[in-house]
């Protein structure tokens, strides 16, 4: 049992023995131990700080960007409805050409259809005075067969023109 009952020479020997270790150490070990201690203690609250501040701004660069696209969307939006403005104006303009072309197409068609009717009214009148006169001349020389009457008819247009 002796072993378990420590005696009293053991135990002052161990209390100074304890009391200059702990001595050199608060003497020489403690302050630098400390030290690197609270440096520690200040690394990881400086990090902490750092990754809680980092945290923050990386929130307020998504909403940045979140904010970024929701512009970027309108403006797109914008854009697209401008270019469906302009195809539907530039589609109208060329409707409204096509058939400005079309209708002068048509109208230079039935005034060159007009000159060829007139053209060809004219011809004809023109065939069928000729087919008249020919038609009169030789029904009047027929009946006209004598010199007597072909200078009567002529006296008698004479007259006609004098009293027109």
């Amino acid at each position: 049992m002796e072993l378990v009952t420590p005696n009293l020479g053991t135990i002052f020997w161990m209390v100074i023995i304890f009391g200059v270790v702990a001595f050199v150490l608060k003497k020489f070990a403690w302050k630098p131990i400390l030290n690197a201690l609270y440096e520690r203690e200040e690394s990881i609250e400086n990090a902490l700080n750092a990754a809680e501040k980092a945290r923050q701004e990386m929130a307020n660069l998504k909403a940045g960007n979140e904010q970024l696209l929701a512009e970027a969307k309108k403006e797109k939006d914008a854009i697209m409805r401008e270019a469906m403005k302009l195809k539907d104006g530039i589609i109208a303009e060329a409707k409204e050409k096509a058939s400005f072309e079309t209708q002068k197409s048509l109208e230079n068609a039935r005034q060159q259809i007009e000159n060829e009717k007139a053209k060809a009214i004219n011809e004809m009148k023109r065939q069928m005075t000729e087919i008249s006169f020919m038609i009169a001349e030789k029904v009047i020389r027929k009946e006209m067969a004598g010199n007597k009457q072909q200078q009567e008819m002529v006296n008698n247009l004479m007259d006609e023109i004098k009293l027109n």
